[in-house]
């Protein structure tokens, strides 16, 4: 207990000193996508549901966000509750849908409802198709108290979004409801036989995925100012898979992990033009092999094993 607390004590202290040694918008980046593979994680890491279209959620949320805030002119707080509620409604039709087929069926029903989403973005007036939502405008939140044109003070109201995110997943995780979340991942059939409906808490831990990705979705478009057909496209939805897989499923920090060495790699190798996706594929196949728990599944395996010896000798 006393480790995890000067853990936690570590982290906060970095998490703070960050934007004065590192570049603000960099780092707000990572931290939108460590949500974005937090959010897969629940899904797929504690409900044991593969999703391959969950970039329609993160890129809706985006743009729900820029529209209402560009064009309508809404507070950013009320274009983040907008993106949050458009992909949790969004997550609820897709999930009532999928949730009826398991496995790889499921799967690609998700791709295909990706694809959908895709196409209407390629058409739809509201996302200016291949333009996208170009120069959304950073308002300042709650009525003028917070500026946020500042990347540092956006660094911060970014960092306690996540923060935010991060302990609703880590409460849900944990709560009752998780645990049969985890209880129907290991056996479903036996956990309906202990009277719980598996099909309603498969749907509600999609819809909270979601959510929580339109949350991610929303507070990038806040950052970068724009959404686009990339935020829709199903190389986001392999990018937030890979994210997981590296980091480490079913475990609280290893998405968070996954997304910062992934946008690292994305952000420092891109000068190598087009050898960045040969570069990025060779050392994925690597952490995949080396590290079949992922970064933090095998480290935190290592530690207990060290731990472990040092209480039996």
């Amino acid at each position: 207990m006393m480790n995890n607390r000067i853990v936690l004590a570590l982290l906060l202290v970095a998490a703070l000193v960050a934007p004065f040694v590192a570049y603000p918008v960099f780092l707000m980046t990572a931290l939108c996508f460590a949500l974005f593979a937090c959010a897969f994680n629940l899904l797929l890491g504690y409900a044991g549901l593969l999703s391959f279209g969950h970039a329609m959620f993160f890129g809706m949320a985006a743009y729900f966000y820029g529209h209402v805030v560009k064009v309508w002119g809404w507070p950013p707080e009320l274009g983040l509750l907008t993106g949050v509620l458009g992909a949790a409604a969004l997550g609820a039709v897709v999930g009532a849908l999928a949730i009826r087929r398991q496995g790889i069926y499921f799967a690609m029903i998700t791709l295909a409802f990706s694809q959908m989403i895709y196409f209407f973005c390629v058409q739809a007036p509201f996302t200016h198709g291949e333009d996208g939502l170009q120069g959304i405008p950073r308002r300042a939140l709650l009525g003028g108290l917070i500026d946020i044109k500042d990347d540092r003070t956006l660094y911060f109201v970014v960092l306690a979004i996540v923060v935010f995110g991060y302990a609703a997943i880590h409460r849900i995780v944990h709560s009752p409801f998780g645990q049969v979340l985890k209880a129907i991942r290991e056996n479903e059939p036996r956990a309906q036989s202990l009277g719980y409906d598996a099909t309603l808490y498969k749907w509600l831990a999609f819809v909270l995925s979601a959510a929580l990705a339109g949350l991610a979705g929303s507070t990038k478009a806040m950052v970068l100012q724009f959404a686009t057909l990339t935020d829709v496209a199903a190389a986001m939805s392999g990018e937030v898979v890979l994210m997981a897989l590296v980091g480490g499923l079913g475990t609280l920090a290893g998405p968070v992990v996954g997304a910062f060495v992934i946008i690292t790699m994305q952000n420092y190798l891109a000068a190598a033009g087009e050898w960045v996706l040969v570069i990025q594929g060779t050392i994925f196949v690597v952490i995949v092999m080396a590290f079949r728990k992922g970064l933090v599944g095998e480290i935190g395996d290592l530690i207990r094993a060290r731990v472990g010896k040092s209480k039996g000798a």
